[in-house]
């Protein structure tokens, strides 16, 4: 939200004040509080009729700094607030020094500093003495607005050359500087500046992130207001941020996932093709076998099966019971499927239509979120007359996860949790909560509520959900996938934009609808997303009014998608390894380049390309000619599929058909691959492979994880300074060496 109208005047009707001369310090061992006026005091009488903002300083957890500013504190604050399992309530971590007049709190390498002696300033230090960012003479305020509106505004400087990325899935430049952001959760598809995962946590190119630990609306001006700020603001009384050390962009991520929560390992099942029923079409068990069995027929591994809306009755979603005249044997159209060596996936949301037995059974129980007035909260947007569940009533939590169990008792194995973002603000929660902060919230209790009946139902390790709406700390219920997108080139460019500014905003795991979702897509579209797709943590094939099945799109698309499956087959030891960082550290699969290269200034900006873990490098098509431009940078890379070396540091351009794309190994990385072309959650060790790219002369261990991720299975490779290479396994003995995997 602007607050000023240019450099000198305010917006009409704003009034702000900012914080400006030190009044008071007090410390303790591990946390100061900092009182300061909002204008110049030079005498007594000063101080009368002039407010005062205090500044809390204090570490969550080791490496992070908290700030809390505070106008008014006697508002009452009846939640919902972000868990940070990670937070050790300040015991221990923050240590508090005092040298004249300046305090420092200093925790894991970052510094906070203030000098009592000079007008307001907060100065972030890393552990060389860099200043990272400041919250200068603006940077800690509060203004209320015409409608009479109570904010606090909080501004980090923008360093010269600095980029801001982050904020969630955002489907606007990869780049935030510049932009205008309200994080606020809407159903507004991959081609606006709305967002289904709002996540108030922005990475720095300068090896720092800050986190506003406020789960309602936050609104950022990315140097757009102030060109040379981020500000943040919140409709509140207190405003509190965190920032978070680096120095690198993982050690940021590593720090932020430790504090709101690591990703659960998905099972290695999940990382398999899906295929669906699409959203409208129509089908039945006949025309479920059909995509089935040929899929079976023309090669293509098929892991995942997924039943979308029209598995349950017309106006009564969502009721979780199966449409008896479509559908007349569930349970037995599970097994069969299951025999075919399935996982089944069915469609929820938390909506529950009138005509539902469920709007019923939840009205009398007082499980359906209600109206300041006492009715039913209800209306006619999806689904007639529809109610929503009240997640924060520990008993309507129960008892959606029990309504849950009865599917996963017929054998469903996972949940496409759609939808969690038309949260109403005019309603009242069971435990009080703030319906503004509720709004944006609400997703992670859903995500929560089916995740832990999987975990619980299934056994650790085996949950996974197909999730579109996320806030902060909702990597830990993965997978998300970017939602509602069209048909074309230029969605699949925003669906890769939206992954990228997701995975740096501390989620681990994410998917997209191969071919688009709106429309049915040309073609070419269709195979240069299928490469796309099938390089991407998690792969599913989803449509909207049209079906998804290959040979829709011709025998060539067959040829790619079959090429591409089993390729990703054959990569899973390596894909799962990366998996299992992602979960025991935060570092996500889908890397923007960024994050693996921040000190080359080229890679800052792209956002065409990825790397897929350490040490694969991904640049999809987006032409249906095959013409694509790549950055690699310095080192020797190595095609996966055709074995060419290429030098980095350049741009090159290339030309692909639809069986290849720009798709490179790292100077010295070794990858294991597989023997199994046929599943992903096969037997990754025997017939086990190691493709070693060109390096210099030395060892290298490789580890190979397990289904569990819990042990691993060791290599090791030895490349001599005569440019040979040799392998052995756990044993000794000696295992394969290549230098191409091919298709």
């Amino acid at each position: 939200m602007k607050f000023t109208d240019g450099f000198w005047l305010m917006r009409d009707g704003v009034d702000a004040s900012y914080a400006t001369e030190i009044r008071d310090i007090r410390s303790t061992d591990e946390r100061v509080t900092v009182h300061a006026a909002v204008k110049r005091v030079e005498k007594r009488g000063d101080t009368l009729n002039s407010p005062l903002i205090t500044v809390e300083l204090f570490s969550p957890a080791e490496g992070v700094v908290g700030v809390r500013a505070t106008h008014h504190a006697g508002r009452r604050d009846p939640g919902p607030h972000f868990a940070l399992p990670g937070a050790t309530g300040g015991a221990g971590v923050g240590k508090v020094t005092q040298d004249g007049p300046v305090t420092t709190l200093t925790t894991g390498g970052l510094t906070v500093r203030v000098d009592r002696d000079k007008p307001w300033q907060l100065d972030f230090v890393d552990a060389e003495g860099r200043v990272l960012t400041s919250a200068q003479r603006k940077g800690t305020a509060f203004a209320t607005t015409p409608d009479g509106a109570h904010h606090m505004i909080g501004q980090l400087a923008l360093g010269v050359g600095e980029q801001i990325y982050g904020l969630g899935e955002r489907f606007t430049p990869f780049v935030k500087n510049g932009q205008s952001v309200d994080l606020w959760q809407a159903d507004g598809g991959t081609s606006s500046e709305q967002a289904y995962k709002n996540i108030p946590f922005h990475l720095s190119s300068r090896g720092y992130g800050v986190f506003v630990n406020h789960p309602g609306k936050v609104s950022y001006e990315i140097g757009s207001e102030a060109v040379g700020q981020v500000q943040f603001s919140v409709e509140d009384q207190a405003l509190e941020y965190y920032v978070v050390a680096g120095p690198t962009p993982k050690d940021v991520l590593e720090r932020y996932t430790a504090l709101t929560g690591r990703p659960a390992l998905p099972p290695a099942w999940s990382f398999g093709l899906w295929l669906t029923t699409s959203f409208t079409t129509s089908y039945d068990e006949a025309t479920v076998n059909s995509f089935v069995d040929g899929m079976a027929e023309r090669g293509i591994p098929l892991s995942v099966f997924h039943f979308d809306c029209f598995w349950m009755r017309e106006y009564q979603w969502t009721d979780l019971e199966w449409d008896p005249e479509t559908f007349p044997d569930p349970a037995g159209m599970l097994a069969r499927l299951k025999e075919k060596g399935l996982r089944i996936s069915v469609w929820i949301n938390s909506y529950i239509a009138q005509k539902s037995q469920l709007f019923e059974e939840g009205a009398e129980l007082g499980y359906l979120v209600r109206k300041p007035n006492g009715d039913i909260w209800q209306w006619d947007l999806w689904q007639a007359g529809m109610a929503l569940v009240d997640f924060t009533n520990p008993d309507a939590y129960a008892w959606f996860q029990e309504k849950l169990k009865v599917l996963l008792d017929q054998g469903v194995d996972c949940f496409k949790t759609d939808f969690g973002e038309r949260i109403p603000t005019d309603v009242v929660w069971h435990d009080g909560s703030d319906p503004e902060r509720m709004h944006n919230y609400y997703t992670q209790l859903y995500n929560q509520c089916v995740f832990e009946v999987l975990e619980r139902e299934r056994g650790a390790g085996e949950a996974v959900l197909f999730a579109r709406s996320a806030t902060a700390g909702g990597q830990q219920f993965p997978v998300h996938w970017g939602g509602d997108c069209w048909s074309s080139f230029e969605a699949m460019g925003e669906s890769l934009r939206g992954g990228l500014s997701l995975s740096l905003s501390g989620f681990g795991f994410w998917s997209h609808d191969i071919g688009g979702f709106e429309g049915t897509p040309d073609p070419a579209v269709f195979k240069r997303w299928l490469a796309f797709g099938l390089l991407s943590s998690h792969s599913r094939l989803h449509g909207s009014s049209s079906y998804r099945v290959p040979w829709e799109f011709g025998d060539e698309a067959v040829d790619v998608a079959r090429t591409f499956t089993k390729l990703k087959h054959r990569l899973m030891p390596y894909l799962y390894g990366a998996a299992v960082r992602a979960h025991r550290t935060g570092v996500p699969m889908m890397r923007p380049m960024v994050l693996e290269f921040p000190e080359d200034p080229t890679c800052r900006t792209l956002d065409r390309q990825y790397m897929l873990g350490s040490d694969l490098l991904v640049a999809p098509v987006f032409t249906a000619e095959g013409d694509v431009e790549v950055y690699l940078p310095a080192g020797t890379w190595t095609h996966l599929l055709t074995g060419e070396r290429v030098e980095g540091g350049r741009w090159r351009v290339e030309r692909h058909g639809f069986d290849s794309l720009p798709l490179y190994v790292r100077e010295g990385a070794v990858l294991p691959l597989g023997a199994d072309e046929s599943r992903p959650d096969g037997d990754w060790t025997t017939g086990l492979t190691l493709l070693a790219a060109p390096g210099a002369a030395g060892e290298t261990v490789v580890t190979v994880p397990d289904h569990s991720g819990a042990s691993v299975t060791t290599y090791r490779v030895v490349r001599e300074a005569d440019g040979s290479v040799r392998a052995t396994g756990p044993d000794g003995a000696p295992v394969d060496v290549v230098e191409t995997a091919g298709p």
